[in-house]
C-alpha cells in the first residue's frame, strides 16, 4: 500500500477502531494462545472490552511461530478491515541464542560484531513470528546502582552512539519489507532514563537541558539516523514533566527538531503513572497529556480506550490527532509487509533449523570471547593445561549466567564453566566445589571447598551476582560481592594459593574484599549461552583476552557516580599533594575509580611511543592527522584497542576532562610495531554551549592517545 491507500484505510475506520489501534495488550487477551479464556478478570479490571481486543493493533511478549501464526490468523478472521497484528518482545541480547549483555557487548569495542549479534537475535525472532524488537536500550549510565545499566553499554556518548547505530543495522537491515528475516528496531528510553537519582529503577531524573543534549540524546539520535522505526518513552520526568506526557521532549525535539515520524510507543503503563507521578489528576488527564505529546501506542493500560472518544467530544483533542498516530502504526506494518504477507516470517518448520544453530551460538561463543575483561594479573593467567586447578565458588556449575533480559534463552542450554575448563585440562586435574551459595554459606561448604582447595596447585573462584540482582528492578546499595563469598575468599586465602577469580554479574562492582586478594580477576559479565566455553579458552589461553571497559568501576559505592568524563572543579585534587584538605576529594578514598573507562589487560604487553599531530594548529575544513606507534613487547599475538581522546582547555561551558572521539584496534604478533591513525576535525570539537547553540571555541586543546582513559601519551594543537 502507498500512503494515499494507507490513509484511505484510516478514513475507513470507525472511531473505536481507530483507537484500538493504539492499544497493546499482552498474548493472552488473544484467542489462539494457551490461556485464552482465562483473561474475563483483567479485561475487566482494565476497561477492556471483546470488540477493542478484536481491533487492538499490537501484541506483546507472545513469540513461537505457530502460536502466532493461530493468533493472528483468528484475529483476521474478525478483523473488518484485514488489518494485521504486530508482534512485539523484549529481544535485547538475543532471541534463543542468547549473547552477552549489552554492557559486556559494549566492552568488546567491536560493532561489526555487536551488529552481527542483531542480526541474528532478529533472524530468530523473525521465524519465531516477531516483528518488533523492543531494543536496542542506548540510555546512558554513570551509576552502578542501577540494575538497568546490564541493557546499555556503557558511560560514554559516542561509543553508545556507534553501538546504537550497529544495533538498528542488525536488527533492520536495509529493507525491512524485503528481507523478512530482520526486526522493525525500538529505541529506548526516551529519555535519560539511565540517570535516576540514588540509582533506584523509575526513579526521578533532574538535569539541565544542556546536560541532556551533550551527554543522552546523541545515542538515540544516532539509532534513529540510522533509520530505527520506533521509539520507547522512558518511565523518568525529564525537566519535571514525565517523558510519556511531554510534549517539548516528544513533539518538540524528537518529531519537529529531528524530524522523526516513525511509531513511539510508551513503556508499560507509563501513560497511567502519570498519575502516580503527580503529572495528571486521573487517567482521562494522563490520555490527554500522552496523545498531545505524540506517543501513538500505549502499553497495558485502558487510558486511551477508555477516554479519547470523550475527549474528542470535549474538543479538548481534535482527532487529527488520533488519525496521525493510526498513520504511523499502519505505516510500519506496511514497511514490514504484513498487509501482503501477515504471517511474514513466521514459521515452524525453519525455526527447529534456525534458531539456536551452530553457527548463530559460534558467534555467541566470539562475543563472550571478546567482552570479558582481564581486570588484573600477576602472571597466574594464562593456566597450563596440565595444571591441578580447584574450581570453586557458586558459578563453578551455575547456569545462570544468560543475564536478565534472556527473551526465550533456556538456562539448560547454556555451556558451563566447570564442564568446559575440565575438558580443556587435558593433562591436569580439576576438583570442582560450591563453597557457598549466592548470598549464603555453610560450614559444609566451607570444608567441602577446602578440601578441593588443598589438593590443587591453583584456585579459580567463579564468583558474582546472580541474574536477579541485576536488571530492571534490580537497584542496589550494596554493590559488593555479598559477603557469603567474601567469607569464602577469606577462607581459601588461608591456604596461601593462587587465587585467579572469575565474576559473573551485571553491572560494575565494588570489588573490595576481592580485588585485593585475588592474583587474576576475570570480569565475564553474564556471557550467554557459549559463555562457559568462552571463559574456559581465556582462563587457558586459548583466547587472548581484548575486552575494555566501558563502565568505570568505584573504589567504592560512596564514589558513585564515578566516570571517566567528569569536570575538573574549580579547586582540583593534585595527585602529588593528597594531603590538602581544601580541594575536591575524599578524606577516605580516592577521587579515581580503581579502573578506569577502557581499561583492560592482554596476555601480552604493548608500548606506546611518538605520539605525532600534523599540524600545531587547527583550521575548520583542515583536520588534523594524529598517529601513534604501538608496539608488543610480548611473547604473544595480541589485539590492542588504541583509544583517542581530547580535552577543550577552556570552553564558554566547562569540558569534560577527557573525551573519547575514536579508537582502533590493532592485532600484533609479539615484537610486532604498527601505526594507529586517526583524524580529527574541527566538528568533533563542537558542543552545545549555555545557549544550546552547537558550536567549537577557538583555543587549545590537548589529545590523549592510550590503552585506557588513564593511561595516555599527550599533545596539544590550537584550533584557530
Amino acid at each position: 500500500m502507498d500512503i494515499q491507500q494507507l490513509q484511505g484505510l484510516v478514513k475507513q475506520m470507525t472511531l473505536e477502531e481507530k483507537i484500538a489501534q493504539l492499544l497493546q495488550l499482552t498474548a493472552h487477551f488473544h484467542e489462539g494462545t494457551d490461556n485464552e479464556g482465562q483473561v474475563t478478570g483483567p479485561m475487566e479490571e482494565m476497561g477492556i472490552t471483546e470488540s477493542m481486543v478484536t481491533a487492538s493493533g499490537s501484541v506483546l511478549g507472545l513469540s513461537g511461530a505457530q502460536a502466532i501464526i493461530d493468533v493472528q490468523n483468528s484475529y483476521l478472521s474478525k478483523s473488518r478491515l484485514g488489518i494485521p497484528l504486530l508482534f512485539m518482545a523484549d529481544v535485547v541480547h538475543g532471541f534463543k541464542t542468547i549473547f552477552p549483555i549489552p554492557l559486556a557487548i559494549g566492552c568488546s569495542w567491536d560493532t561489526e560484531l555487536a551488529e552481527k549479534s542483531a542480526e541474528i537475535a532478529a533472524r530468530e525472532s523473525a521465524v519465531s513470528g516477531i516483528h518488533v524488537t523492543f531494543a536496542p536500550m542506548v540510555d546512558l549510565v554513570r551509576d552502578p546502582r542501577w540494575g538497568r545499566v546490564m541493557e546499555t553499554t556503557g558511560e560514554d556518548p559516542y561509543l553508545n552512539s556507534l553501538f546504537a547505530r550497529a544495533f538498528v543495522r542488525g536488527y533492520q537491515g536495509d529493507n525491512l519489507k524485503e528481507d523478512p528475516d530482520r526486526l522493525a528496531a525500538c529505541v529506548k528510553h526516551f529519555a535519560a532514563y539511565g540517570a535516576p537519582e540514588g540509582g533506584r529503577d523509575y526513579n526521578t531524573v533532574n538535569m539541565s537541558e544542556r546536560n541532556l543534549r551533550e551527554s543522552y540524546l546523541p545515542a538515540y539520535k544516532a539509532a534513529l539516523d540510522e533509520g530505527c522505526e520506533m521509539v520507547m518513552t522512558s518511565f523518568n520526568t525529564v525537566d519535571g514533566i514525565p517523558a510519556t506526557g511531554n510534549e517539548k521532549l516528544m513533539r518538540g525535539i524528537l518529531r519537529d527538531e529531528w524530524g522523526f515520524d516513525g511509531v513511539l510507543i510508551s513503556d508499560w503503563a507509563s501513560i497511567r503513572e502519570m498519575v502516580a507521578h503527580g503529572a495528571a489528576e486521573d487517567d482521562c488527564e494522563a490520555a490527554y497529556r500522552a496523545i498531545r505529546a505524540g506517543v501513538d501506542i500505549e502499553m497495558m493500560t485502558p487510558c486511551y480506550v477508555q477516554h479519547l472518544p470523550k475527549l474528542m467530544e470535549s474538543g479538548r483533542v481534535d482527532e487529527a490527532l488520533i488519525d496521525e498516530a493510526v498513520l504511523r502504526i499502519l505505516r510500519l506494518k506496511e514497511k514490514l509487509g504484513l498487509f501482503e504477507n501477515p504471517l511474514r516470517a513466521a514459521d515452524p518448520d525453519r525455526e527447529r533449523e534456525v534458531i539456536f544453530c551452530a553457527e548463530h551460538r559460534n558467534v555467541s561463543y566470539d562475543l563472550a570471547a571478546k567482552s570479558s575483561v582481564l581486570l588484573k594479573n600477576n602472571g597466574l593467567l594464562p593456566l597450563q593445561t596440565d595444571a591441578n586447578v580447584a574450581l570453586i565458588g557458586p558459578f563453578a556449575q551455575s547456569d545462570d549466567i544468560l543475564g536478565w533480559w534472556s527473551c526465550v534463552g533456556a538456562k539448560e542450554d547454556a555451556v558451563q564453566l566447570g564442564k568446559s575448563l575440565q575438558e580443556r585440562l587435558s593433562g591436569g586435574k580439576l576438583s570442582i566445589a560450591e563453597g557457598s551459595g549466592i548470598d549464603s554459606i555453610t560450614q559444609q561448604q566451607i570444608e567441602a571447598a577446602l578440601e578441593a582447595a588443598r589438593n590443587a596447585d591453583i584456585i579459580v573462584l567463579a564468583l558474582g551476582e546472580d541474574s536477579a540482582m541485576s536488571g530492571e528492578g534490580g537497584s542496589r546499595t550494596n554493590i559488593r560481592l555479598p559477603e557469603a563469598q567474601l567469607e569464602l575468599v577469606k577462607q581459601l586465602k588461608t591456604l596461601g594459593k593462587p587465587l585467579a577469580a572469575v565474576i559473573f554479574n551485571g553491572r560494575p562492582l565494588d570489588l573490595n574484599g576481592i580485588f585485593e586478594e585475588a592474583d587474576a580477576v576475570l570480569e565475564a559479565w553474564f556471557p550467554g549461552s557459549e559463555g562457559g566455553a568462552a571463559v574456559a579458552d581465556i582462563l587457558i589461553g586459548n583466547v587472548n583476552p581484548s575486552a575494555r571497559l566501558t563502565m568505570s568501576f568505584p573504589q567504592s559505592v560512596g564514589q558513585v557516580p564515578v566516570y571517566y568524563n567528569h569536570f575538573n572543579t574549580g579547586r582540583p585534587l593534585d595527585p602529588q599533594k593528597t594531603e590538602e584538605r581544601y580541594v575536591s576529594k575524599y578524606i577516605d578514598s580516592p577521587n579515581d575509580p580503581l579502573l578506569p573507562f577502557g581499561f583492560g589487560l592482554s596476555y601480552t604487553n604493548f608500548e606506546y611511543s611518538d605520539l605525532t599531530i600534523s599540524s600545531q594548529e587547527m583550521k575548520a575544513g583542515d583536520p588534523l592527522t594524529v598517529q601513534v606507534k604501538v608496539t608488543n613487547t610480548g611473547d604473544r599475538a595480541g589485539v590492542e584497542t588504541v583509544q583517542l581522546y581530547i580535552r577543550d582547555i577552556a570552553g564558554e561551558v566547562v569540558r569534560p576532562m577527557r573525551e573519547l572521539k575514536g579508537f582502533e584496534k590493532l592485532e600484533l604478533a609479539p615484537g610486532e610495531s604498527g601505526t594507529a591513525t586517526f583524524t580529527l576535525t574541527e566538528e568533533q570539537l563542537r558542543y552545545h554551549h549555555s545557549d544550546l547553540s552547537f558550536s567549537s571555541d577557538p583555543g587549545t586543546f590537548q589529545v590523549f592517545v592510550g590503552p585506557n582513559s588513564r593511561d595516555t601519551l599527550e599533545q596539544s594543537f590550537k584550533l584557530i
